[in-house]
């Protein structure tokens, strides 16, 4: 195979924090030597995450073997996961905002016609359904544990306890018609077709739409990195990916 020097549009605030939690991990493990460094360690998986590049390749450019480079990288998205910020730390964290965004997002998998449970009938493709929270700016908050995409996104947002979550907080939340009936401080667009909307229904929904607009933003922001876009891992690993994301996101942020 042949090996080029490439680069990761990841900032090195990242790299640092990832390296951070590493050789801490190390330390308490009490490793003494691996056949990459903490750095090279975290590079490697920041790699894997921001670029989806197939761990052959990866280890092929790092020198190491295929199972060394699945083994060190799995090791990080766990370091990295277990940092993840839960739903009542995320909305800790929205009670200091005049509202949030919510917002479901598809991240597709690599599945076949007979599984059923996966099917979004919605984006009419297979996938994995992850819920999105976002401050009015559209900067991105939490991510939801990942459930199948057959999963509808209102029944999604009340299995993971969001709604009665930003409720209790009393936080004011702005969805799209996905969640109607939703109840508690979700507000969503008045339903009927446009044409069926009187002139004060369809001035609320532009309203609406405009001021919604910005989740896309943060699930944006969650497919930056490349490996979300088209997953081929199990089913099983998915929410660790996507909590490892929202990790390495928020540490690099300035917020």
């Amino acid at each position: 195979m042949l090996v080029y020097p490439s680069g990761v549009d990841v900032s090195s605030s990242a790299l640092r924090f990832l390296s951070a939690k590493l050789r801490q991990r190390r330390r308490d493990l009490g490793t003494r030597w691996r056949r990459l460094s903490v750095g090279r360690h975290a590079l490697l998986t920041l790699a894997h995450l921001r670029n989806g590049h197939p761990y052959a390749q990866l280890a092929a450019g790092f020198g190491i073997g295929t199972t060394t480079a699945y083994r060190y990288i799995t090791e990080a998205v766990e370091v990295l996961a277990a940092l993840a910020p839960t739903l009542a730390e995320a909305v800790r964290t929205a009670s200091s905002k005049a509202f949030v965004l919510l917002d479901g997002t598809l991240l597709p998998i690599d599945r076949i016609a007979a599984d059923r449970p996966y099917y979004s009938g919605k984006h009419k493709r297979h996938g994995m359904n992850v819920q999105v929270l976002a401050d009015p700016f559209g900067r991105l908050l939490w991510a939801s544990p990942a459930l199948p995409g057959a999963v509808h996104d209102v029944r999604a947002a009340r299995e993971h306890g969001i709604v009665d979550a930003l409720a209790g907080a009393g936080i004011t939340c702005w969805a799209d018609k996905g969640y109607r009936g939703a109840g508690g401080t979700v507000r969503t667009p008045c339903w009927g077709r446009w044409e069926a909307l009187s002139t004060g229904q369809q001035a609320v929904n532009r309203s609406h739409a405009k001021i919604r607009a910005l989740v896309e933003q943060a699930v944006a922001t969650l497919k930056s990195w490349r490996l979300l876009r088209k997953l081929r891992c199990s089913t099983t690993r998915i929410t660790c990916l996507v909590q490892a994301v929202l990790t390495l996101h928020l540490a690099s942020s300035d917020r």
